[in-house]
């Protein structure tokens, strides 16, 4: 098509960017460049220094402000002709399919599965497309799902990975840079979508390895039993959450229920299961470091009271949900642990300031 054709299908397009970190970093600044009329950013999260070093829309003037208004001043210094719809909420089955009603192509750079399976299934009874990418230490992967065209996110995963089985970014670790080339690779989706020009990536899976800097594609197959794309499932699950974590996410308790535990019980046994680093950075008061390392050795099991209440946390509830099933299986009933982990826990105390 000319480029005055592309131009003007960019200007009138609607795009929404779901999360504003590692991945939604270079998607946003490159949907901003090209002059994407309207950009929904959506992110309930708070900028953090530890992040800065993949989340490059992000600065450190910024750490403490919000996510979405970060990446939006970021977006409107590039290009303040376009208009940006900020969503400083958390995806989840209440709000989904109105947020996403508003938008033409929806971008997936989220890092977690109850999101992801969330954004996967509004979409499909929306018809709508979307660009799915994720990252995870030095290994990257695309794909555009869109259920009436192609296969969707349940056709490559009919059902997500038992808890704790798959690291966030955060819990992991990533290549910094890996962001930037996946995130990319996304935007570049979401124009081809928009303007009608390649092939976009519908039944294909993008592998990015950045240690030998290889691509490959695979093919992936429409499957029969997808109750999205078989049109049997006609509506969202109750919780996402619930479905993603099983029988574990009962376990758990919320940052809100904490406050009140400790408050009432002067003899609730708090334990970090990070690392002596991330401990050092920040930790809840009253808590005792023991690494996820002398959960899985054993050796933690020596030094919890058999007497007391336990709590578990790590970052954001992956580390200590498998914690928690180890030491569960030992034994100790009276144990639970903190649902999104010290991030949930900030995130009241901000609330309450």
């Amino acid at each position: 098509f000319p480029v005055t054709i592309g131009q003007e299908r960019l200007i009138n397009a609607k795009v929404l960017c779901i999360g504003a970190g590692g991945l939604g970093s270079p998607t946003i600044l490159y949907l901003a460049a090209a002059g994407v009329g309207t950009i929904g950013i959506l992110d309930f999260d708070h900028v953090d220094p530890t992040n800065l070093q993949r989340q490059v829309i992000h600065t450190q003037n910024d750490v403490g402000k919000s996510k979405t208004r970060s990446a939006a001043e970021k977006a409107r210094a590039l290009n303040p002709s376009i208009t940006l719809n900020l969503h400083e909420v958390k995806l989840d089955e209440r709000n989904a399919l109105e947020i996403l009603s508003g938008y033409d192509v929806i971008v997936d750079c989220t890092d977690n599965f109850a999101t992801r399976y969330l954004i996967n299934d509004a979409c499909a009874l929306l018809d709508k497309p979307y660009v799915w990418g994720s990252i995870y230490r030095f290994d990257g992967q695309v794909s555009t799902f869109w259920s009436k065209h192609g296969p969707c996110y349940r056709c490559l995963h009919p059902s997500p990975p038992p808890v704790g089985a798959v690291p966030s970014c955060a819990e992991g670790g990533v290549l910094g840079s890996l962001c930037g080339v996946i995130g990319s690779i996304q935007s570049t989706e979401v124009i081809k979508l928009i303007t009608g020009i390649g092939e976009p990536l519908i039944g294909q899976l993008l592998l990015h390895d950045s240690l030998d800097n290889s691509f490959k594609n695979l093919k992936i197959e429409k499957r029969s039993s997808c109750e999205i794309c078989n049109g049997s499932q006609r509506a969202l699950l109750d919780s996402y959450e619930s479905f993603c974590n099983g029988n574990l996410g009962n376990l758990g308790i919320e940052a809100a229920q904490l406050q009140e535990m400790m408050a009432h019980n002067p003899e609730l046994f708090l334990v970090d299961v990070r690392e002596p680093e991330e401990f050092q950075v920040g930790y809840i008061d009253g808590a005792i470091l023991l690494p996820v390392a002398k959960f899985v050795d054993g050796s933690a099991l020596k030094l919890l009271p058999r007497d007391k209440e336990i709590v578990l946390y790590c970052h954001s509830g992956v580390r200590s949900a498998n914690c928690l099933s180890i030491i569960k299986n030992a034994g100790f009933s009276n144990s639970t642990h903190l649902l999104g982990g010290i991030l949930a826990w900030n995130k009241v105390l901000q609330q309450h300031n």
